[in-house]
């Protein structure tokens, strides 16, 4: 009778153990929305209720060389201002240097990056022709080279002079503005310049889906059969660390298309908040990644093998990928390159999905591949 009672304590507590073993993630505190639907949680914000740029949080970067775009401001440490619960990015008419106006641009990097997520901010933006303001991201490192290889995410931009439209873009080595191959979204929205409107991205691997007041922008997938000419990452990097930009532009290449209308200034850029929400994997993810399947040779790049990518609950973080049943290398999306290997001979390819839990699927089929 002992052994039986112990056995089903035993029993009653390992289910125990299993069941209640993932913890909630805790929330970030200093933020008033702590969780969205959908297991998203609070990782990082800014709720501009000081009086002052939080510095832990925000570094600003000035100077006025254009900035890559010929932008006509120079960014500066004095142009914004927190108050009554919302930080101002001010566009100035004034002398600095050899540049006729100012405003300033803040950044997270080496204070918050991340690496997917979904961001959520609110802002009113500026009015008149020549204003350029954006929330968008950078990578923390050039891991896969300067820009635009290493990718820039644009969750809004807006260019004064269009009034009521409101754009979502990515920018990589194989889309970008200068090759004007980048891939955009544009948006219609009424009062922009008079109403606060949430801006949002939900960022996972391989998927990029950006919108304004909940109506989509642009959602933006990597898709290995329509990029197999490239590397994943020359196509869609973004499976690194990014950080946070705030910044108000006057004029350059795409603000400046038809001109500064000085009568505006000082021109406000206002945001009320910033946030960051990441999913609670380890208390959501309840299965394994089905099997990674149609492992295929590319038709339009040496060496490289793609598959399609499985489902899972919550999401796969990574493939491990295998020659001739030793590990090779880790894939973040489902695209690899092979090298060093020997050219004319004949290797078998397995993959397998890993997720955000550790959780790994069963092993692909293998399939035979010639080096060249």
């Amino acid at each position: 009778m002992k052994k039986i009672i112990g056995l089903v304590i035993a029993v009653i507590t390992t289910f125990f153990i299993v069941g209640c073993g993932a913890k909630k993630m805790k929330p970030y505190e200093d933020t008033e929305v702590k969780y969205l639907d959908g297991g998203w949680v609070s990782v990082w914000a800014d709720e501009f209720n000081g009086d002052k740029l939080d510095q832990t949080k925000w570094s600003y970067e000035t100077g006025g060389d254009g900035w890559g775009n010929n932008e006509l401001q120079y960014y500066t440490y004095d142009n914004t201002k927190v108050s009554d619960g919302t930080l101002k990015i001010f566009g100035r008419k004034e002398q600095k240097n050899n540049n006729q106006y100012t405003s300033s641009r803040i950044v997270t990097s080496n204070k918050f990056n991340f690496k997917y997520g979904r961001v959520v901010a609110s802002a009113k933006l500026p009015v008149g022709k020549g204003t350029w303001p954006a929330i968008w991201m950078m990578p923390q490192e050039s891991t896969y080279g300067h820009w635009p290889k290493s990718g820039e995410i644009d969750i809004m931009e807006y260019v004064g002079y269009e009034g009521n439209k409101v754009h979502a873009s990515i920018h990589t080595e194989v889309y970008n503005h200068k090759n004007n191959t980048h891939q955009t979204g544009s948006l219609k929205i009424d009062n922009l310049t008079d109403d606060f409107h949430k801006y949002e991205l939900i960022w996972e691997p391989g998927f990029i889906s950006i919108s304004v007041d909940d109506t989509n922008i642009k959602t933006f997938r990597y898709n290995p059969i329509l990029d197999q000419a490239y590397d994943s990452n020359q196509a869609f990097p973004f499976d690194q660390d990014f950080f946070l930009i705030l910044n108000l532009a006057i004029g350059g290449d795409w603000g400046g298309l038809q001109g500064v209308d000085d009568k505006i200034f000082p021109a406000i850029f206002e945001v009320d908040y910033i946030r960051v929400y990441q999913k609670d994997y380890n208390y959501l993810d309840k299965s394994n990644p089905e099997t990674p399947y149609n492992v295929q040779e590319s038709r339009l790049k040496k060496n490289s093998i793609i598959w399609v990518a499985p489902y899972d609950d919550i999401g796969v973080e990574y493939y491990n990928v295998y020659v001739d049943g030793e590990f090779y290398k880790k894939a973040n999306l489902p695209q690899i390159t092979l090298k060093k290997l020997d050219k004319g001979k004949k290797y078998n390819i397995k993959i397998e999905a890993v997720d955000f839990t550790g959780k790994v699927s069963r092993m692909s089929e293998g399939f035979e591949h010639t080096f060249k």
